[in-house]
């Protein structure tokens, strides 16, 4: 029996049109052999597939000077097809995995990741849900704490160092060797979720392996009460009690009107239930303007847009593209805070209900 290509990666990138410059969201499954695209996650069949045999990965792409994080693929018969990731390490995550792919493709091989199991050998006692219950108990199990890291208080977690401690400590584990693959069954078992743009890249893929043993890494229990509380860095403060969910950011941001095209600046409420974005006069006012649906959405870095006036020299933009398909441009104050919008929407566009 044909075995079926493993799923190398998956998420939602925007993908240019092959016949016209359309940039439009896609549901990207990366294959041992090549790469599909949905139209949607949900899709069960897919709008394409890209052969990887033959093929060569062009990054950084500068054929489109106002899209960033694009990269290019090549196939053998010199079509050429453009993808743009959110940010940079994301791109670059794409890129990585897309080479060794080809690589292992052209030379015959299996596409593997790095492992920690290399001589490794977990007790076959080990049971993955009474060690859950034991991790949770109030007295003896790991201590969830409130932690603060970029801006944001993490509420019921806890670091990676401190799971691989109790493991070791408790006598699940021999070394912490043993701890970090425990740890990391945990993780991919859903006993075990990560906090924060850290633990969370780890998870999708982005280390070399998916469960962090450092102390800026943060984790928590499915069903702790975990909740992360976003702060300005104006003392913009909005309280969680006003609205339903877990603040995830806040913020003043400027947004593109879609009818007249000026830019205005709203104060922007990102939370995860529902995942929506939320924005507000600035000036007072507790009814928001207006929302921006993130379930499924698309989120990119844009140098700049045409038919439009610019707001200030700095146009530091990024865009929102939504499952139906709507556009929304946003600027941020400084680079560093547009990653960290897009990271924040990212996450909530992929969890929230």
């Amino acid at each position: 029996m044909e075995r079926e290509p493993m799923r190398i990666r998956e998420g939602y990138l925007v993908k240019k049109g092959s016949m016209f410059n359309t940039w439009k969201p896609m549901w990207v499954v990366l294959l041992e052999d090549g790469i599909e695209f949905y139209k949607r996650k949900a899709d069960n069949s897919p709008k394409g597939m890209i052969p990887l045999k033959g093929s060569s990965i062009h990054s950084p792409c500068q054929d489109f000077g106002k899209r960033m994080f694009v990269f290019k693929l090549t196939v053998a018969k010199q079509q050429d097809h453009f993808f743009q990731a959110a940010y940079l390490e994301e791109r670059d995550a794409w890129v990585r995995d897309i080479k060794k792919a080809i690589h292992c493709l052209d030379g015959g091989q299996r596409f593997a990741r790095k492992s920690t199991r290399k001589s490794i050998r977990l007790p076959e006692t080990i049971n993955l849900s009474a060690l859950y219950l034991s991790m949770k108990d109030p007295e003896k199990g790991i201590k969830e704490l409130k932690l603060e890291k970029d801006k944001r208080v993490f509420n019921h977690c806890f670091t990676g160092t401190c799971v691989i401690d109790w493991l070791v400590s408790s006598g699940s584990v021999r070394n912490r060797k043993e701890g970090l693959l425990l740890a990391s069954s945990l993780l991919s078992e859903g006993y075990l979720q990560p906090a924060g743009d850290t633990s969370k890249a780890a998870a999708e893929g982005l280390s070399d392996t998916p469960f962090l043993d450092l102390s800026d890494a943060y984790y928590y229990f499915p069903d702790s009460g975990f909740f992360c509380e976003g702060y300005s860095s104006d003392d913009d403060v909005v309280l969680k009690e006003e609205f339903r969910g877990t603040i995830v950011k806040q913020g003043c941001l400027l947004k593109q009107g879609h009818r007249r095209k000026n830019w205005k600046v709203r104060k922007f409420v990102l939370r995860d239930d529902p995942a929506y974005l939320h924005y507000y006069d600035p000036a007072g006012g507790e009814e928001p303007l207006g929302a921006i649906h993130l379930r499924g959405c698309v989120v990119t870095a844009v140098e700049d847009m045409p038919d439009t006036k610019k707001y200030d020299a700095d146009n530091i933009l990024f865009e929102i593209i939504t499952a139906n398909e709507i556009h929304y441009y946003l600027q941020a104050a400084s680079s560093t805070e547009r990653t960290e919008w897009i990271k924040a929407i990212q996450s909530v566009s992929r969890t929230g209900k």
